[in-house]
């Protein structure tokens, strides 16, 4: 059943659709002029103006994947010719940041740059495109999974006929495993950690409640406050970077990297369907495909300043753990009590049966084909790993 939208919406997204067509109208009447004045024998004197794409994301104007979703902009212009232009705007600017979904599909917004698991709240099906239960895949499998293994097929079900909503997504950069988190004092075992305030997001939150914590859903730039003032007393985010910048070692010293909470997230990128399907076909390609050649792109730029904001992190006085087996373990038994509970929706229960017949054969391939890496780095950096 479609999504009610209120008068403002209403308003606003007609206000958008509106200029949104007038502008593609601009663009192909001016090209229509050009070519007409060529050929009635007179120089091209100008060319149309670029058709502008309002996007948003769901991130802080100061976080690392701000320039993530510049990286995508950028490579969209570049292909484009000029013909597109990207108006990139932090969270906040339009709407909330767990709110773009609506945002986009009342048409409010021409696109986002964010991840499924921010509109979990509709659906809860949205947080197994990325936060849903590790069967053993990386973010790279379950990326090629989406690609692939019929996800995008799926994730059109959801949206456009379960949900109603008026979008078109694609979902790019295989996310390394999300850490498990910063915490005041050291945590080895599952006991531990019950009675906790954290946060975290999607079902994420379903799986830390089952290990015995308290959890808020916040976005990622009230983390940080909410931990100064005693609203949650341990957090996680995704990724050393943003943490960094969020002022993460500023309110506490452990960082637990390693865990099964979020270790398959890809970002997803939302186009209003009307406006997508308006554009002329190249320009949809390119805004489809630049996903991809932002998703490699994003990758490179990851792997380099998450490395080394993690040796930032340690100078700042933060002593770096890895999560330890026991709670590993407690996440996946965790996992083992949710899922039956999903599988009671027929639609969720289907994601799930496909996201297993992929990994079942993907990940014997995967685990089967790959050398140990940590034997060949202790090979070469002996004594640096406390696994």
């Amino acid at each position: 059943m479609k999504h009610k939208k209120n008068n403002c919406d209403m308003v606003a997204g007609s206000e958008v659709k509106t200029a949104s067509t007038s502008r593609r109208k601009f663009l192909k009447s001016g090209l229509a002029v050009a070519a007409g004045s060529v050929a009635a024998g007179f120089p091209m004197i100008s060319v149309a103006a670029p058709l502008v794409v309002k996007m948003q994301t769901s991130w802080p104007s100061s976080d690392i994947w701000m320039d993530f979703a510049r990286q995508y902009t950028e490579r969209v212009e570049r292909m484009s010719g000029g013909r597109l232009k990207i108006d990139l705007l932090p969270a906040g600017a339009v709407v909330k940041a767990f709110q773009v979904m609506d945002a986009v599909s009342d048409g409010v917004l021409d696109a986002a740059h964010t991840v499924p698991v921010y509109w979990y709240g509709k659906h809860k099906g949205a947080s197994l495109f990325g936060t849903g239960p590790v069967f053993g895949g990386s973010a790279t499998t379950m990326l090629a999974w989406f690609h692939a293994g019929g996800g995008k097929d799926l994730y059109r079900e959801l949206t456009q006929e379960i949900m109603g909503l008026n979008v078109y997504g694609f979902l790019g950069f295989p996310m390394p495993a999300q850490p498990f988190g910063w915490f005041k004092n050291p945590i080895t075992k599952a006991s531990e950690v019950k009675g906790y305030k954290y946060r975290t997001v999607g079902l994420a939150a379903d799986l830390m409640q089952k290990m015995g914590m308290s959890v808020s859903q916040l976005p990622g730039g009230e983390i940080v406050p909410a931990m100064e003032r005693g609203v949650i007393d341990a957090f996680e985010f995704n990724n050393p970077s943003s943490d960094l910048r969020f002022g993460s070692p500023d309110v506490a010293k452990h960082y637990f990297l390693s865990s099964y909470h979020q270790a398959s997230e890809s970002f997803e990128f939302l186009f209003n369907k009307d406006f997508f399907d308006d554009l002329d076909e190249d320009l949809r390609a390119i805004l489809e495909h630049g996903v991809e050649a932002a998703s490699t792109a994003n990758t490179a730029i990851a792997l380099d300043n998450y490395s080394k904001d993690l040796v930032e992190i340690q100078k700042k006085g933060v002593t770096v753990h890895r999560t330890s087996q026991e709670i590993l373990d407690a996440e996946l038994k965790a996992w083992d009590e949710i899922i039956p509970d999903l599988e009671k929706d027929p639609y969720m229960k289907k994601v799930l049966d496909s996201q297993r017949a992929w990994v079942d054969r993907v990940v014997f391939y995967e685990l089967m084909n790959s050398p140990d890496y940590n034997l060949a780095y202790n090979h070469y950096f002996p004594g640096k790993l406390k696994l």
